[in-house]
């Protein structure tokens, strides 16, 4: 049986610094994290461009987190199609920690639209779980659908309240 550090007390998310992006950067280069994501990696170039735009977009709110006084990976929230979405990502090393959970709940604090919705691989149950324990619901009438070409399945939420 494996073993995982017990959830983490001292989680705090944070306004994006220049130097977080390498960070980031680095955390979506890591083969098994973009396979739970279903989320393809993207070469430096474009990724530092991609959060330049985001960055620069005043209706994105994004965040580091922070965990154990390191970097562990981003949060944001963004809308598309006249949704509220919500997404992150946490760099490998500090999964299994509760850390995506406890930066969730402190993001959702921030966050006060609703309803938000947050799309996952069906295969990430981890993060599913994530939003869950957060308080989204599963979409019954799109439970699973396409996520894209590839023909993968996400899972659909929603936070009503």
């Amino acid at each position: 049986m494996a073993e995982f550090d017990p959830p983490r007390s001292d989680v705090r998310i944070r306004d994006v610094e220049d130097s977080d992006v390498e960070l980031f950067f680095e955390h979506q280069l890591d083969p098994e994290a973009t396979r739970m994501a279903a989320f393809p990696s993207r070469a430096r170039g474009p990724f530092i461009a991609h959060w330049a735009k985001i960055r620069a977009d005043q209706t994105v709110l994004t965040q580091t987190i922070v965990a154990d006084g390191h970097v562990a990976g981003n949060i944001a929230s963004w809308d598309q199609s006249g949704d509220r979405e919500i997404g992150y990502w946490i760099g490998r090393d500090h999964w299994g920690r509760g850390i995506a959970t406890e930066a969730l709940a402190l993001f959702l604090g921030h966050v006060r639209s609703r309803p938000l919705h947050a799309h996952v691989a069906i295969h990430n149950a981890g993060s599913i779980r994530v939003l869950e324990k957060c308080g989204f619901q599963r979409l019954a009438a799109q439970e699973t659908q396409p996520l894209a070409a590839d023909g993968i399945e996400e899972v659909a939420l929603i936070l009503k309240a």
